[in-house]
């Protein structure tokens, strides 16, 4: 009996240990980190804060949210459809990520080897995310960013950091020039990983810019945007790495959503819970970036926020729209004014330019603002659309492609003060655009013309006069002999 009490407890054990292993080996990641009371209560008080999209006149009321700062910004356009303390510097976290990513794609190929340094693997914290790459271990370009963006792993940063620019200060150089370049005001990157530094920082405005350039790249969209990937064996690991992706708004996943592209999560104590993403829907693609929020909430602002985005604007296209400008003439700012009847087309309008509006507004309650452009940019012109003082679009003004040699008309608004830049022109019904190549060959036929009339009034005036002077020399020898 006592034999069979001992069996009847091991097997106890064994299956309560198999029952166990699952929830053992399901990854536990940052982005489900349970919050305290203290830090639930900050984030309410966050919701507190301004919105100041809220604010503009005409534009949709956006959600309350319980992040520090937050955007969501028209990936087309750059047009700004939420906006909750933009410009605050905060903890980026992994986001910094994104702009490694981006780098790493545009500087090497997805075949390269990387060799894993002794600095890339114990430089960083050893309690930090990383997927378990040894030193000397090799890895290819893709598959380590499938490691970076799928697995968040640090050391893979680190590594790839040292394969792009030789170094890792090297690297950081590239990540604050490539910022500034696009437009960037308040970043300032100090690693490639994310990890805390009082001299690492960014805010959600320029994260929303680095991640509208990171989403131009197919390569980037199409790995951020994985469920899962797994990393073969190496030349040291024997074992394949299977990694799942921690963003939560990716298909099969809790939070998965109608349209998502692909996004990068972040987290650390200071940092709390970044998130960018990215989604489109009916041709409208967004840009969502949440900084300093509470798990899971970084999920439902982003679902909220993108909600909000495709439900309450719309897009549209500029050239299908616009009317205000003539452009299948030679005329221009609306005059009836036409060179002879006859000019061909001279300019047209760019199909590709839009502009996003909240739905409750029509096209032509966006103001256009017309900017002349240097000759050297191969634009007449470039139209800004405005609504509610916010920017939602612009077009060009381009030479049509069928006409030729026509009167750079741009150079001629200039002032006095000889500067380069063109003065602004004031509309009217005088303003008209002119083809210097049919106006000179009309000039010359009208010319022509003239001439000849000229010619044969005077052959004919010649031969009038000859007539009456043969006539009365006749008239006075007839009086001469008479007398």
């Amino acid at each position: 009996m006592m034999h069979f009490y001992r069996y009847y407890r091991k097997l106890i054990f064994i299956l309560s240990f198999m029952i166990l292993i699952p929830v053992f080996s399901t990854p536990v990641y940052a982005v489900n980190t349970v919050p305290t009371a203290e830090q639930k209560e900050a984030a309410e008080e966050r919701k507190f804060l301004r919105v100041e999209s809220n604010e503009w006149e005409g534009w949709p009321e956006g959600p309350v949210l319980g992040a520090e700062s937050a955007i969501l910004m028209d990936f087309n356009t750059e047009t700004i459809l939420y906006s909750k303390n933009i410009h605050e510097r905060l903890y980026p976290a992994s986001t910094t990520k994104m702009m490694t990513a981006l780098l790493t794609i545009e500087n090497t190929s997805m075949d390269e080897v990387v060799t894993f340094s002794h600095d890339a693997i114990h430089n960083i914290d050893s309690d930090s995310s990383r997927i378990g790459i040894d030193v000397g271990e090799e890895l290819t370009v893709e598959q380590c960013l499938y490691g970076l963006m799928l697995g968040s792993a640090n050391e893979v940063a680190y590594a790839l950091a040292e394969h792009v620019a030789g170094s890792l200060e090297a690297f950081v150089d590239m990540m604050n020039e490539r910022a500034e370049a696009l437009g960037c005001s308040d970043t300032h990157f100090i690693n490639a990983n994310g990890l805390p530094d009082e001299q690492h920082y960014t805010s959600a405005y320029d994260l929303a810019l680095i991640a509208r350039e990171c989403y131009k790249n197919e390569a980037f969209a199409n790995i951020s945007g994985t469920r899962s990937y797994t990393i073969p064996a190496t030349n040291i690991q024997s074992q394949e790495r299977i990694m799942d992706n921690h963003h939560q708004m990716v298909t099969g996943f809790k939070y998965q959503y109608d349209g998502f592209i692909g996004g990068k999560t972040g987290y650390t104590k200071d940092a709390r819970q970044t998130l960018v993403s990215c989604a489109e829907r009916g041709g409208i693609r967004l840009i969502c970036v949440i900084m300093k929020e509470e798990s899971p909430n970084q999920f439902v602002d982003t679902m909220n926020l993108f909600d909000y985005g495709f439900d309450g604007f719309g897009m549209l296209n500029i050239k299908d729209n616009e009317n205000r400008y003539t452009l299948d003439s030679s005329t221009f700012f609306n005059t009836d004014l036409d060179i002879m009847g006859s000019s061909k087309q001279a300019m047209e309008l760019n199909d590709s330019g839009y502009i996003i509006l909240p739905k409750t507004a029509g096209f032509f309650d966006a103001e256009a603002v017309l900017t002349y452009s240097d000759v050297s940019t191969g634009h007449i012109a470039t139209l800004d659309y405005y609504y509610s003082g916010n920017h939602v679009g612009s077009t060009t003004l381009d030479y049509a492609q069928s006409s030729t040699d026509v009167f750079e008309f741009a150079n001629i608004l200039r002032d006095s003060s000889g500067s380069k830049e063109p003065k602004k022109l004031v509309r009217n019904k005088k303003t008209v655009f002119v083809n210097v190549k049919n106006i000179i060959l009309i000039l010359a036929s009208v010319l022509g013309l003239i001439i000849l009339v000229l010619f044969i009034r005077s052959f004919i005036s010649s031969y009038s006069y000859s007539d009456r002077h043969l006539k009365n020399l006749k008239r006075n020898r007839y009086k001469k002999r008479k007398g």
